[in-house]
Formats: structure tokens, sequence, C-alpha cells
């Protein structure tokens, strides 16, 4: 968990994101949008919840800016841990978590336990409010991870809600503010549960993987797209052979 890199980029997002959702209620923006963001609940019902959701990315998907802005909070961050010549996301992943809604959760779960993703993938989340206790999200980590991870097939006729109880001593919480970014391993198990807090959470999570690691069913050009490659891999990937009689 560090600083935004680039905190300038990250307001830009955050500023992007109230006025998409002003217009998705049809309201003036408000001057404190941390406020406006914390409290949209009072604005927004359960009900209306996923539409509204849809909307605010409508809005940030037209911004052709969105993906590097984004890209620019932890730039150094992506790069120092997976490489510099990376694929990110195409789509925006954003989690919206009115209080006491049950409506939003995740359960406990590990991305790559499916065929759907690569081990080789990482999330670079970013709230756009302060985010604490269960207005959070939670992981294992890696130990005890590793230590339940080879326990998971004892929970297959139990369900995930038991191996959510038997791991909850060991969950960490995280308490992160807005202006701060965090990287992880969506190889972890992790997850959210009700949001008990009084207000609501925004939150922003994007992959990124080495370009030339293995995919899994989220492939490059369809889920997943470059962000970051060197002259010689261009030249290599646009190559062709020269026709001829060595064909």
């Amino acid at each position: 968990m560090l600083p935004a890199e680039d905190r300038a980029a990250l307001d830009r997002i955050r500023l992007n994101t109230a006025q998409a959702a002003a217009k998705a209620l049809g309201i003036p923006l408000p001057a404190d949008i941390g406020a406006f963001l914390d409290t949209i609940h009072e604005r927004v019902t359960p009900a209306r919840l996923n539409e509204f959701r849809l909307a605010v990315l409508d809005g940030l998907l037209a911004d052709p800016g969105f993906r590097p802005s984004y890209f620019a909070c932890g730039r150094t961050l992506v790069e120092t841990i997976v490489g510099n010549e990376l694929a990110m996301q195409r789509n925006i992943g954003l989690s919206i978590q009115l209080p006491q809604d049950d409506s939003s959760l995740l359960p406990l779960h590990s991305d790559t336990w499916g065929s759907e993703c690569s081990p080789f993938e990482v999330v670079l989340w970013i709230p756009l409010v302060d985010c604490t206790r269960t207005k959070s999200m939670f992981l294992l980590p890696p130990e005890n991870d590793r230590k339940w991870r080879a326990r998971v097939g004892e929970f297959e006729s139990r369900g995930i809600e038991d191996l959510y109880k038997a791991v909850e001593p060991e969950l960490t919480w995280i308490d992160i503010n807005y202006g701060q970014v965090m990287l992880f391993t969506p190889t972890l198990m992790h997850g959210n549960r009700v949001n008990r807090e009084p207000n609501t959470r925004w939150s922003f999570n994007m992959r990124f993987k080495g370009l030339f690691t293995p995919y899994a069913n989220k492939k490059l050009g369809d889920y997943f797209s470059p962000v970051a490659i060197k002259p010689a891999s261009q030249i290599g990937l646009s190559f062709d052979m020269p026709g001829g009689s060595g064909e």
C-alpha cells in the first residue's frame, strides 16, 4: 500500500466518477466530492444500485484518459512487481457498496481457483473514499493462504461460508485512505462482507500482468490489451516471415 504516484491523475478519476454519478442522478455536482460519494446511499437504494453503477461506468468508459490515468496512479509499483511490458484489463472494475446492503457481496474466493484467471495477474486496487473495516475488503496473508489452500478440499461439501468461518481469525481487513493505492495477487483468498460502516465504499480494481506471461481464459485482445510494450516487442509481434520456397 503506497500513496498514489500521480495524485493529479487520481483526483481526475474521482472528479470524473463524481460527475458521472451526479449526471446519473440528474443533480448538479456537489461541492464536496468526497462527502457526496461517501453518502451516495442517501440518494441510491439497493434496488437501483446496479443500474446506477452501470450508468457511472458508461460515463467513465466514454473517457479515453481513464486507463492511462489509472495506470499512472501506480505505474512504478506495478512495473516493480510485474515488469515493464504489461497488459492491462480493458474494462473497468467498479465496486459501490452501500451500508447494510447484502446485494453486492463478493464471498471468500481466489480468482485462480477456476480457469478464468491467470496466477500471473495482479490487481491494482484504488479507493475513492477512505475504506476501513467492513467498508473495505479482506485478504488472507500469504503464509495463511498456503496453509488453508491445502485444506480447501475439506470444505467442498460444507460450502464457502464454512471456509470463511474457519479462516476468519486469520484474515486481514485492509484500512486504506483516498490517495493511497494497493497492489495484491488475486491468488490469495479475499472478498468482502456486508458494509456495517455508516458510509458507502467506492473502489476500483484493475488487473495487470506481464505481456508475455501465460493467459487463462481472459485473453489478450479480449479481456486485456497492451499498456506498455517495448519497440523490439512491437517489431517482433508485427514481423512476417518472407514468402517463397522456404515456406
